[in-house]
């Protein structure tokens, strides 16, 4: 599973270490497969006794060549991939804050993004298809356990945008927007995050209708820009912070 070709063939996903697989099952997600050590089975018996999948008990040697990590945790499991409507989700979702992200390459940053995106109570991320795969076994892992709680939905922009009120807010950060401190924020809408090179794209830049910016502070010399993630952070930040 560690190939897209292969999840997709099979519809599963690998997760590993405690805590990602303890919240998976916690969040109501049923695994086709768990491999773990004894000591892990001891302890999670309740749980897994309820959900009824096959489990193979294997010594942490064996569970060294099953995993992906280098140093792995007494537990490696296989979930299905859950199934995403769009249309529902886009319904559902025009009343609260929502995530685009437009062709987010780096299985970190958009682990770290689908995480920030739990901590801010933001519950849907849209991912255009140029986006990398959110079950890929790194993404899973960056989100430790937020993936959970977080729908993922793959769609191109054009057709979440046809599905968007007309006057629907749509914010992406750009190096020539508004000081994001400055602009009214709503407690709804849609925020675009770009590329970790390319920014957003020409299409999706069209398409925005607040452009912003993440100010430096420094008067000399400074970063070019910010991390993908980092700036996801920041804009998830303020408008939490003018909801309150």
């Amino acid at each position: 599973m560690e190939q897209k070709k292969f999840r997709k063939a099979e519809n599963l996903f690998i997760a590993e270490t405690h805590k990602v697989v303890g919240d998976l099952l916690a969040a109501g997600f049923r695994p086709k497969h768990i491999f773990a050590t004894n000591e892990w089975v001891s302890e999670h018996r309740s749980i897994l006794s309820t959900i009824g999948c096959p489990i193979t008990e294997v010594c942490l040697e064996e569970l060294t060549r099953l995993s992906l990590q280098q140093h792995p945790q007494q537990v490696l499991a296989l979930f299905p991939i859950p199934d995403a409507n769009p249309t529902s989700a886009i319904s559902h979702q025009t009343s609260s804050l929502s995530l685009l992200l437009d062709n987010v390459q780096d299985p970190g940053n958009l682990g770290t993004i689908i995480r920030i995106a739990d901590w801010f109570g933001i519950d849907t991320i849209y991912c255009s298809p140029g986006t990398v795969d959110a079950w890929n076994p790194k993404v899973v892992q960056a989100t430790m356990g937020s993936i959970a709680r977080v729908h993922i939905i793959y769609i191109e922009p054009d057709e979440l945008f046809s599905q968007l009120p007309d006057d629907y807010p749509i914010y992406g950060t750009f190096l020539d927007g508004e000081n994001i401190y400055t602009q009214q924020l709503t407690s709804h809408g849609l925020i675009v995050m770009g590329n970790e090179g390319n920014g957003i794209s020409d299409a999706v830049r069209a398409r925005v209708s607040h452009k912003l910016l993440i100010p430096d502070f420094h008067n000399g010399d400074t970063a070019d820009s910010l991390n993908v993630a980092i700036a996801t952070a920041i804009t998830c930040s303020e408008f939490r912070r003018r909801s309150l």
